[in-house]
């Protein structure tokens, strides 16, 4: 090739890939709350009173869990913190009394603020309302291990887990371990008057929070920078869908899953996964 031709060649193609980057730097990382979604419903196999309402758009979708691997944290300046930073409210006394007994065994070796976290103020503190939760300390819940601590970065009990070889969901709070899973309940009377349970599968998007989610720093659930190649979100998270569902219902769902990806065109994708 003439050296004429390959310069005016290489000039075309960093002017392509300096539109690409343009493109990319303007189209934000958050995609918006409201799109098309594909939902399907489908009796509960353990249940007859029961119909589970599952958002295939956000089961199907390619999301997974970046926390120090990109995650921006839900508070400006703390990403290391990833969702971490406001603590964990337990959903009921058996849900406090179970992370009690794997808290119990954690060591100053797999928990970095462990002295202070079994000193007289504990790991437990009321918030506004009084109602219980984990204590946070230096800005962060008190599980929280910081970056360089040796071991390990993240939630000491999260680490606990992987280090016995239990799932996740044993040892932390429940709130810890069900994100981004949304799990709602509504009874619905029919027609012929009869009523149904519709329990609700979904994405825990910024809504999830409450009026508050709108001021998080940023969220992951929409974030294209969470959506890769890796495996759909009803695969992931296998063991958090079939402790919410039941292994039934889990299934069945997974053979819902299945149909979707397995169609020419499937409905509604996911706006933050990868075209």
């Amino acid at each position: 090739m003439a050296k004429t031709k390959k310069a005016k060649l290489d000039k075309a193609l960093r002017s392509v890939e300096h539109r690409r980057s343009e493109n990319d730097a303007a189209e934000p990382d958050e995609q918006d709350l409201d799109f098309a979604r594909a939902w399907v419903e489908f009796p509960d196999p353990g249940d007859e009173e029961q119909v589970f309402r599952c958002d295939l758009t956000w089961l199907t979708s390619r999301w997974s869990c970046v926390f120090g691997q990109g995650c921006q944290g839900i508070q400006r300046g703390r990403a290391s913190d990833g969702c971490c930073t406001l603590g964990a409210h337990f959903s009921d006394e058996d849900d406090e009394r179970r992370v009690a007994e794997y808290v119990a065994r954690l060591t100053p070796e797999t928990w970095e603020r462990h002295g202070q976290g079994t000193g007289s103020a504990g790991w437990v503190e009321l918030d506004e309302e009084g109602e219980r939760k984990t204590r946070r300390v230096g800005g962060a819940c008190i599980f929280h291990n910081r970056p360089g601590f040796a071991g390990g970065h993240g939630c000491a009990l999260h680490v606990l887990a992987l280090r016995e070889g239990r799932e996740p969901l044993e040892t932390k709070p429940d709130v810890c371990w069900q994100l981004p899973i949304r799990r709602t309940y509504d009874w619905v009377d029919r027609p012929d008057e009869s009523r149904v349970l519709v329990v609700s599968i979904g994405e825990y998007d910024r809504r999830g929070w409450g009026p508050g989610g709108h001021d998080l720093h940023w969220w992951c659930t929409s974030a294209r920078s969470a959506h890769g190649a890796g495996e759909p979100v009803y695969v992931s998270y296998r063991a958090e869908l079939t402790e919410l569902m039941g292994k039934a219902a889990y299934d069945r769902l997974v053979e819902l899953c299945e149909a979707r990806l397995a169609s020419l065109l499937p409905l509604a994708p996911h706006p933050a996964d990868p075209g």
